[in-house]
C-alpha cells in the first residue's frame, strides 16, 4: 500500500486538488441559487428564460 502510494502521490494531489475545485464551484452556484441571482452573471431583462430562473424576484410579481 505504501508503496503505490509512494509511485502515485502526484496523481493523488493532482485529482484532490480538482476535487476541492469542484467542490467550491458547486457550493458557489448553490449559494448563487438560493439568494436569487443569475448564473450567466449578466443581466436576464432581455433573456428569453428571465422568468424560468427568477421566478420570486420583484420584477416578475406585476
Amino acid at each position: 500500500m505504501l508503496a503505490w502510494l509512494g509511485e502515485n502521490w502526484g496523481n493523488i494531489v493532482v485529482l484532490g486538488i480538482l476535487a476541492l475545485v469542484l467542490i467550491l464551484v458547486v457550493r458557489s452556484r448553490v449559494r448563487a441559487k438560493r439568494q436569487g441571482r443569475s448564473s450567466c452573471g449578466c443581466g436576464c431583462g432581455e433573456c428569453a428564460m428571465r422568468d424560468m430562473c427568477h421566478t420570486k424576484t420583484k420584477n416578475n410579481e406585476k
